[in-house]
């Protein structure tokens, strides 16, 4: 079963790995164009969002691994 958990994970951990990146390369390409400090006042708002994202990685891991696989049948 817990190989089930892993194949599970995989979905989650991708999506986040390539949302973080999309937000990484969008603050860089925001602090050359902008630059200075706007550049990275407005750079603050990927940088959140990718933190967030991780959060979010973490707490469905957390569910998979306690078995609460489909989470949306509940509702």
């Amino acid at each position: 079963m817990k190989q089930d958990h892993g194949k599970k994970m995989v979905a989650p951990i991708v999506i986040t790995i390539l949302i973080v990146l999309y937000y990484a390369v969008y603050f860089t390409i925001l602090i050359r164009l902008v630059g200075g400090a706007i550049g990275a006042l407005l750079g603050i708002i990927p940088v959140l969002l990718g933190g967030v994202m991780i959060y979010v990685c973490i707490q469905r891991i957390k569910e998979i691994q306690e078995g609460e696989e489909d989470d949306l049948s509940q509702y």
